[in-house]
């Protein structure tokens, strides 16, 4: 149908033919703006990001060490706002300190916000490690936290008990939770490791796992036989068994004392795949110290798993346990038993980039289809280590970084996937476009096994394809009107 402008407002194959907006304001025709999606380079802001802020993955890290608390140098919002939502995912208490910015820190620095604040947490507290990072408000205004917590020691030694000072800037317009955790990492292994005489002593940098993951992890080592820390552990922390009374600080996570062990260890892991050298704590320890550095990506599947065994094998000089190559056979067995139900079904992921990378290479290795491989971060790496990791995959696969979930909704109601696997964040995309979610990953608020969801190692594996082939046959059997018994 033609207008006064000359142009068609019906849809046609030709966008240039249909009204414009401009064009609407003449006949009254054409298209609704928002029939229009605003995605790339039409929209810069962020509709409902796909990652969190970079402070909330230092407090994970910071939980992770024995007795610390994590403390955040900027306003009192971001500190509740992240203390309640990792409590909604991992159902225990969180509390996170804050130095209370006002308009006159604003102003004038909180330099005296965060002395009086520290004041107060060990007094209160009395933890053997306080882990402060920094707010986007605080790295604006330009705050030396760094000279401020060199100063606070200086001013108190003697009159207090000061305890460990950890520093991490974590501005949230540089990273996300993701980055924010590793520039943790970092920082906790640079401020406590030391050097000495070599040890037999393996460190892993696991990154952000659930306390699931993290408790197989040390099965895992435990049963090659070797000393070994892990840095950080939050499986207790935040997963650990019911208190007869509250305790401020949970008992659990990495002592400092394994931690300045890391300076003289044998061999660091780090499980990562996109992660820059400058945020990396192995990469730290290799220039410090001359470590030995190996890094895999996250074990999820058989591909990956294989290649994070085989580097404790070439570490420890022994052979796979066989409780563990009983599992890896076991898995396979059961690939083959529900290949029928997953292949060529089509998924889209999301998450954090490193995660996606071990689901992307687990998924193509189970016969679905990934059609678009999504993440909020922003490493410029993440097609690659995909590409990398599954190279069995599509060439049309979409691998997009630095999107969220706005983008990512009219990327699935064009490529219409059978599955959506992600966190819980991915779930209004889900009810919107009518594909089922799988649940993985962080967060996950409406569920209640966020912390006890394992991922790594063939034992995950085994986990993660039950789940999606169990999901994959219910959609069959609920689509169909006879009702089988059989699928």
């Amino acid at each position: 149908m033609s207008c006064k402008c000359g142009k068609t407002c019906a849809p046609v194959e030709s966008p240039a033919n249909i009204c414009t907006t401009e064009d609407k304001a003449k006949c009254g025709c054409g298209p609704a703006p928002e029939a229009t999606p605003l995605t790339g380079k039409n929209f810069t802001a962020t509709r409902n990001a796909c990652k969190l802020c970079a402070p909330l993955g230092a407090c994970l890290a910071f939980r992770g060490i024995e007795g610390c608390l994590p403390f955040l140098h900027g306003s009192q919002g971001c500190a509740t706002y992240i203390r309640r939502y990792m409590i909604s995912h991992f159902r225990e208490p969180m509390d996170i300190a804050s130095s209370n910015f006002g308009e006159e820190s604003v102003v004038f620095g909180g330099r005296g916000n965060l002395n009086e604040g520290l004041k107060h947490v060990i007094e209160g507290y009395k933890p053997k490690v306080i882990g402060i990072a920094t707010t986007c408000l605080a790295e604006t205004i330009g705050d030396d936290v760094h000279m401020y917590v060199k100063d606070f020691i200086k001013e108190n030694e003697g009159s207090i008990s000061i305890p460990h000072l950890l520093h991490a800037s974590t501005p949230s317009y540089a990273g996300s939770h993701a980055d924010g955790y590793q520039w943790a990492v970092r920082a906790i292994v640079d401020q406590l490791a030391v050097d000495g005489p070599n040890e037999k002593f393996i460190g892993v940098f696991p990154g952000m796992i659930s306390p699931a993951d993290l408790r197989h992890l040390r099965e895992i080592m435990d049963d090659f036989g070797m000393q070994f820390s892990i840095v950080p552990d939050y499986s207790d922390p935040l997963d650990g068994p019911v208190w007869g009374e509250y305790h401020r600080i949970p008992e659990g996570g990495t002592p400092v004392s394994e931690i300045s062990k890391l300076g003289r260890a044998s061999a660091i892991i780090e499980l990562a795949s996109t992660i820059a050298d400058k945020q990396s704590a192995a990469t730290l320890l290799d220039e410090k110290f001359s470590t030995a550095v190996f890094r895999v990506g996250l074990p999820i599947g058989i591909r990956q798993s294989d290649k994070f065994y085989k580097v404790l094998e070439q570490i420890t000089g022994r052979p796979t346990p066989a409780k563990h190559a009983g599992e890896r056979g076991r898995l396979i067995d059961a690939y083959v038993d529900g290949h029928k139900y997953a292949f060529g079904k089509k998924v889209v992921i999301f998450g954090e980039e490193d995660f996606v990378v071990g689901l992307t290479a687990f998924c193509a290795e189970i016969g679905l289809k990934p059609v678009l491989c999504a993440s909020g971060g922003k490493s410029g790496k993440l097609k690659t280590c995909i590409r990398d990791a599954a190279p069995e995959l599509d060439p049309e696969t979409e691998i997009l970084e630095g999107v969220d979930f706005a983008e990512i909704e009219v990327a699935v109601n064009h490529l219409k996937p059978d599955l959506l696997i992600g966190n819980s964040k991915g779930f209004s995309v889900s009810r919107k476009t009518s594909v089922p979610l799988v649940r993985v990953g962080f967060p996950i608020h409406d569920r209640v096994s966020g912390s006890r969801t394992l991922h790594l190692g063939y034992r995950g594996a085994q986990r993660l394809f039950d789940t999606l082939v169990d999901k994959l046959m219910e959609m069959k059997q609920d689509g169909n009107d006879i009702g089988y018994t059989y699928i």
